[in-house]
């Protein structure tokens, strides 16, 4: 929760989009997970085993995706000290221009990976649709779109690091990566 309280602290600049859309995954996998419980003696459509597995693999996805949140400011932060390097001599331009690409793909892998996991939630979810809880309906809904909120948020992350990368191999993963979880 520590997360949390720095993302809706307007005055801490490290916490930003990436860790609240990682939050917004973990709060989606959360709730269907929730959902799945629910629905697990009431012959909904799936098998009871079916729905324990999935509140065990949500539940998973949750944690991860909470963690997740905590990596992408450390991610944030430590782009951040190789922006801070000193320019004054070519030597430093170079090491800080390294240094910032670095820290710009290791910003880019920790949203990629919690978009990833965001686009799995997304996929429980549709497992559920109409084979849960009647009841909990509302709360399925609100995971899902907690879970493409989750994984556009970590997307738009992804791709604002991207300028920073000069490897074209490097820049090719990641905007295939995002390609392919847009689709």
């Amino acid at each position: 929760m520590e997360v949390l309280h720095k993302i809706i602290d307007s005055k801490n600049f490290q916490v930003g989009g990436g860790a609240a859309a990682a939050l917004s995954g973990a709060m989606a996998a959360g709730m269907a997970a929730m959902v799945a419980r629910l629905s697990v003696k009431k012959g909904y459509g799936l098998p009871g085993e079916t729905y324990r597995q999935l509140t065990d693999e949500l539940d998973a996805m949750a944690r991860t995706l909470t963690e997740g949140a905590a990596r992408d400011e450390e991610a944030f932060v430590g782009l951040m000290k190789a922006m801070k390097m000193p320019l004054e001599t070519q030597e430093e331009v170079s090491r800080k221009e390294a240094a910032v690409e670095a820290g710009s793909i290791a910003a880019s892998e920790v949203p990629l990976a919690n978009g990833r996991l965001c686009r799995e939630v997304l996929l429980k979810v549709a497992v559920l649709e109409g084979r849960s809880n009647p009841r909990a309906a509302t709360d399925l809904l609100i995971a899902k779109k907690l879970a493409a909120i989750g994984l556009e948020g970590c997307l738009l992350n992804v791709e604002a690091n991207l300028p920073a990368i000069h490897n074209e191999a490097v820049l090719k993963k990641f905007m295939d990566a995002v390609a392919s979880l847009r689709e």
